[in-house]
């Protein structure tokens, strides 16, 4: 008897677990087919035609329908945190089947958080030899040299410069490059030599020298004559 007992708990155990394993599978029978959506995320909402009709649960969700209903034609698969999947429904199951929908979620990139510039600074002190000249960092106009320097502030946290120039009428303009950047509360130097642009020298112009008046030949000539006569009135 007590084996009897036995054996009939052992049955009952047995299709006790098979009707776990079944409930874990596909669904089987009634008048209806299913829709097999399969995704690689659990927890992932799924809509049909804008309707949700369940999650993602170990990868798959089963969602049944009628071949006699208003057919679905898109489904979208998506969670939190991934970008949206949407494909379109192209066929129905029949009475008892299953049509397979796939669905790939991929984690959304983090967006970066913007570079704030602000706070930190530190300054370049360019020193020039011409007060007036213009200095640029790279193609922006940082101002004009006083008393022989200009200190530009700069931040930290910023787009480093790469080159510097300083420019004044009259004058070679100068360029070099940036190799120093300044820390916080830093200041970095920089040197220009501006020297004057050659000048040319004027070309000179021949001078001619006056001609003498008519009059004052014609005197000298009467003069010239006269002593001429007088030297000859002389002679034995």
């Amino acid at each position: 008897m007590q084996k009897k007992w036995i054996s009939l708990l052992v049955v009952m155990l047995a299709l006790f677990a098979c009707s776990q394993i079944v409930s874990a599978a596909r669904p089987i029978g009634g008048d209806q087919g299913w829709y097999e959506v399969m995704c690689n995320v659990d927890g992932a909402t799924v809509s049909f035609n804008g309707h949700d009709v369940g999650q993602i649960q170990n990868g798959v969700l089963y969602v049944p329908v009628y071949s006699t209903g208003t057919p679905y034609t898109t489904y979208t698969v998506q969670k939190e945190g991934y970008t949206p999947y949407t494909g379109p429904i192209n066929s129905v199951p029949g009475k008892g089947d299953f049509v397979t929908l796939y669905a790939t979620l991929n984690p959304i990139a983090p967006t970066p958080a913007p570079q704030l510039i602000g706070g930190d600074v530190g300054w370049y002190v360019v020193n020039c030899n011409v007060d007036g000249a213009t200095v640029f960092f790279d193609t922006t106009n940082e101002g004009q040299i006083a008393q022989g320097t200009l200190t530009v502030k700069v931040y930290v946290t910023g787009t480093p410069f790469k080159t510097y120039s300083v420019q004044m009428p009259g004058y070679t303009t100068f360029n070099a490059p940036i190799t120093q950047y300044p820390t916080k509360g830093e200041k970095v130097n920089l040197y220009a030599t501006l020297n004057p642009l050659p000048t040319a020298s004027p070309t000179p112009v021949p001078t001619k020298k006056a001609a003498l008046p008519t009059g004052v030949i014609m005197v000298a000539a009467m003069i010239a004559g006269v002593v001429a006569a007088t030297r000859a009135g002389k002679k034995p």
